[in-house]
């Protein structure tokens, strides 16, 4: 059996971060000796007693939602090693927070029209068949900038129409579909495109998606084009925009667990950030019914 400690280095939490989890758990259990039970196997009403306890601190609602956060981790841990059979108190949440609405997104018509009528007739042909490729890869399969500079030629399944998208110690390893029109942009970019790139630059590298230049970072590249993008739609702002969007757009068609895979968000709070209006609504529907969830 692997240790709470274990659990979390494995899950990529830093020493800092495990102390403090390590140390809601230390409260929690305390807790929980006092009243003759354990982790293991206290049920859902109990707990909720523990959360009342919490309050009686006079805890700011931010700071209990932080304390039970890192209890649903635990739990998580618990269910892994089948000291239970599930997590009781995963989709419980604490009322009073309040949560921070997105506002400058763009919507998917605004995100396909940025790709369709970015040219690649006009200057540097083979830079501009390579900003195409790139700006495909934020429309449609939600990429930031660190995922666009590791992608090397090998990410690219063209026979599964899939692009597998490399991990790092914040985001997970994920596959992501292609879309039809992109495989033919990718075979023409791999064969033709990128050997040119190779040649002109005197690069030897994998690496995907190449600046015009004796840099390997893809930096300068993203900013440039971010220009041509302004120009295209006033409303747009930089690529963390959309990705922001991708997101919420995926939230609407996929839901929470979906999306989290498809965005390679390692822990689920990272993806509830970006749910808005129409699930919020449903949280304070619930809030009315359950003081706790």
């Amino acid at each position: 059996m692997n240790t709470y400690e274990h659990y979390l280095e494995k899950n990529g939490y830093n020493s800092k971060t495990i102390t403090t989890y390590q140390r809601s758990v230390t409260r929690f259990n305390k807790w929980c000796e006092k009243y003759g039970i354990t982790a293991e196997t206290i049920d859902y009403k109990t707990f909720l007693k523990y959360i009342e306890h919490l309050r009686k601190g006079k805890l700011k609602a931010r700071t209990l939602k932080t304390y039970v956060g890192n209890l649903k981790i635990y739990f998580d841990y618990l269910v892994e090693e089948n000291y239970r059979q599930q997590n009781i108190i995963k989709e419980l949440n604490i009322k009073g927070v309040k949560k921070s609405i997105i506002n400058n997104f763009l919507e998917f018509e605004e995100l396909e029209d940025l790709y369709y009528s970015y040219p690649t007739n006009k200057g540097k042909e083979i830079a501009r068949k390579r900003n195409k490729i790139i700006i495909g890869l934020l429309v449609y399969q939600g990429l930031n900038t660190r995922d666009l500079q590791l992608l090397e030629v090998e990410n690219i399944q063209l026979y599964k129409g899939k692009i597998e998208v490399p991990g790092t110690k914040k985001s997970k390893t994920r596959e992501i579909e292609l879309k039809p029109f992109q495989l033919m942009e990718f075979m023409e970019y791999i064969n033709e495109v990128r050997p040119k790139i190779l040649r002109e630059t005197n690069k030897a590298t994998e690496q995907l998606l190449l600046p015009i230049g004796k840099s390997f970072k893809l930096h300068n590249t993203i900013g440039k084009l971010a220009k041509e993008l302004k120009e295209i739609n006033n409303s747009f702002t930089d690529v963390k925009q959309i990705r922001t969007s991708v997101i919420i757009s995926w939230l609407k068609i996929h839901g929470l667990r979906r999306t989290q895979y498809l965005a390679g968000h390692k822990y689920i709070s990272s993806t509830e950030r970006y749910v808005q209006d129409d699930l919020e609504s449903l949280h304070e529907t619930v809030n009315n019914f359950h003081p706790f969830s």
